[in-house]
């Protein structure tokens, strides 16, 4: 089995109402330095073998909004 970890995030171009709402937060906590804070998700699953295709496959159909969100993943053996 390999684990997979696979990070979303809505698009360069999309605009980030979460995202904005932590920013906003953290500043007014006194956190000024955070700038264009984005939200997304982190997943991890084993998976049999380390079929690259499959994986993007599973993000394409089901994991990530591929319309609004990016995706990257990484096989850690």
């Amino acid at each position: 089995m390999a684990k997979v970890k696979i990070y979303i995030s809505p698009k360069k171009d999309i605009r980030d109402p979460q995202g904005v709402a932590v920013e906003n937060a953290l500043k007014h906590l006194g956190f000024d330095t955070a700038e264009n804070v984005r939200v997304g998700k982190y997943i991890t699953m084993d998976v049999d073998g380390e079929d690259k295709e499959k994986i993007e496959e599973m993000c394409n159909k089901l994991l990530a909004n591929t319309i609004i969100e990016d995706f990257t993943f990484e096989v850690v053996s």
